[in-house]
């Protein structure tokens, strides 16, 4: 169900219950898949797939070239799961040659209005972006997470699963699975405690977690000997076993901290 006024370019792949709105133009590289629905004056463009289920809504600018410099016209991707949620005048950017020459969107997400996903980024699935919440490029947020409207994420910065930015929060480090973030320049405030009971987390996990978030940050010694010390001594259930291994991983960023821990 295409309206009449919608502008099509002959190439692009339809699936099945297609729905596209008045006005709205969609480019000649971009696939379509089942039961998506588009709204009236979106524009969509690049090598851009939009995945089952997935509603675009009105002003939603979705596949243009990144705001990065160094970007030179590669036929880079963005690839949109399914079932998400593109509210009025999101934008989402392809990758580039100087990351992984996509951006990933995994299922089920929400993102408000005004929401810009820059150009590398990777998100998992069930994230919900606040109203004006920006990523810069290289982001990477796992499952489940929550950001606070018109909070900003600085380049290369990841975010576990299960977290939390508050409003109006400026994001410079990374973000712990299961943490709790905000402020100017957001600091650690604890445990998304809440997140995790939605969540249906097991009780005796939430509090092998705090245990370990204690050890880590309230310890004398530094992050990586606490980080060590609790490996040895809290037993390895699924949240802490995430935990030690996101805070391990390689990373371009610090960790965001508790306010007076260096």
């Amino acid at each position: 169900m295409i309206h009449q006024t919608a502008i099509v370019a002959p190439s692009v792949k339809i699936g099945k219950n297609v729905k596209i709105g008045a006005y709205s133009v969609v480019g000649e590289n971009v696939v379509l898949l089942d039961d998506v629905e588009i709204a009236s004056h979106v524009c969509l463009e690049g090598h851009t797939v939009v995945g089952e289920g997935t509603k675009i809504f009105p002003f939603a600018a979705i596949g243009f070239c990144p705001q990065d410099l160094k970007y030179e016209g590669e036929k880079s991707q963005l690839i949109i799961g399914c079932r998400n949620s593109i509210r009025e005048h999101v934008t989402m950017h392809p990758g580039t040659a100087g990351g992984a020459m996509k951006t990933v969107v995994g299922d089920n997400n929400l993102f408000m209005v005004g929401v810009h996903v820059a150009h590398d980024c990777v998100i998992g699935s069930n994230v919900i972006m606040g109203n004006n919440a920006t990523l810069g490029g290289h982001v990477k947020i796992e499952d489940n997470v929550i950001i606070g409207g018109l909070s900003a994420v600085h380049q290369h910065v990841r975010i576990g699963r299960n977290a939390i930015v508050g409003g109006m929060s400026g994001v410079e480090r990374d973000v712990i699975p299961y943490g709790a973030v905000k402020g100017e320049r957001a600091h650690l405030y604890g445990l998304n405690i809440i997140g995790l009971k939605r969540a249906e987390v097991d009780r005796a996990e939430i509090s092998a977690l705090c245990k370990a978030y204690d050890a880590i940050f309230s310890g004398n010694g530094t992050i990586h000997d606490n980080l060590n010390a609790v490996d040895e001594a809290i037993p390895h259930m699924n949240c802490v076993h995430h935990l030690i291994s996101f805070m391990r991983a390689n990373t371009e960023r610090s960790f965001c901290l508790p306010e007076g821990r260096r």
